[in-house]
Formats: structure tokens, C-alpha cells, sequence
């Protein structure tokens, strides 16, 4: 498997399609990557050479793109700087609550975690009734 950026990409993938696995590449970014690099995008990953491999990185580092680690730590960062300053998304980031607006009276369960309770109660079964004997 050929590494990239510090990311083995997939050796029986046609190169546009094995770049995506790289954290914010997509199939534009990548058709434009090869392209500069001067790599087909139908060649598979296991027939680049290293000599390609390192053009590739080349292409990927010159033009200052931010992939991989820079981005998720660019990503994360503005999440942060969002709490602190205490705006509306920060907040619900926080909360662990949907941030684009959807609705949560219902739905939403997926940033909410499972339900907790409520209303619905479930009985338990305690000890049985005791009758009074019948008098005869």
C-alpha cells in the first residue's frame, strides 16, 4: 500500500478514486492533484513508483492545501474558538445538540443519544393483591 501523507491509500484503486482516502480530498481535488503530478488517473496505486509517489506529495504539500492533521486540527480548533466566545453553534456544540438548525422536539436522536426516560414509565410488577376470604 502506498502512504501518502502519512495514509496508505488503497493499492487496488485507480488513483483518482484511492486518493479520496486522504481527509478532505475529494474527486475534484484529486483528478486536479494527478493532473499536476502528470499521473493517469486509471493507473492503479500498487503500479506507481516512488519516483511518482514523491511527486504526488510534492503537488499535495506545494500548493499549501490543508489535508489530513492540519485540517482536523483547523476543524477542531474553530469548533473551540466557537465555545469560548460563547456564539449560539458553540453553545450547542457543547450541549451536544444539533447546530444547523434542525428541529428537537422530536427527531434528533443521533446528536441527543437514546432516549432517557420521560413520560413512559415502565410498571413494575410488584407482589400480588391481597383479597379479603370470603365469608360464608
Amino acid at each position: 500500500m502506498p502512504r501518502i501523507l502519512g495514509v496508505d491509500v488503497p493499492k487496488t484503486k485507480r488513483m483518482e478514486i484511492a486518493l479520496t482516502y486522504l481527509f478532505g480530498v475529494g474527486r475534484f481535488l484529486s483528478n486536479k492533484f494527478l493532473k499536476e503530478a502528470g499521473i493517469n488517473p486509471d493507473k492503479r496505486a500498487k503500479d506507481l513508483t516512488e519516483e511518482e509517489i514523491s511527486r504526488l506529495t510534492n503537488v499535495i504539500q506545494k500548493n499549501n492545501y490543508k489535508v489530513e492533521g492540519d485540517l482536523r486540527r483547523d476543524i477542531s480548533q474553530n469548533i473551540k474558538r466557537l465555545m469560548d466566545i460563547g456564539a449560539w453553534r458553540g453553545m450547542r456544540h457543547k450541549k451536544g445538540l444539533p447546530v444547523r438548525g434542525q428541529r428537537t422536539r422530536t427527531n434528533a436522536r443521533t446528536r441527543k443519544g437514546p432516549r432517557r426516560g420521560g413520560m413512559a414509565v415502565i410498571k413494575k410488577a410488584g407482589p400480588a393483591k391481597k383479597t379479603a376470604p370470603k365469608a360464608a
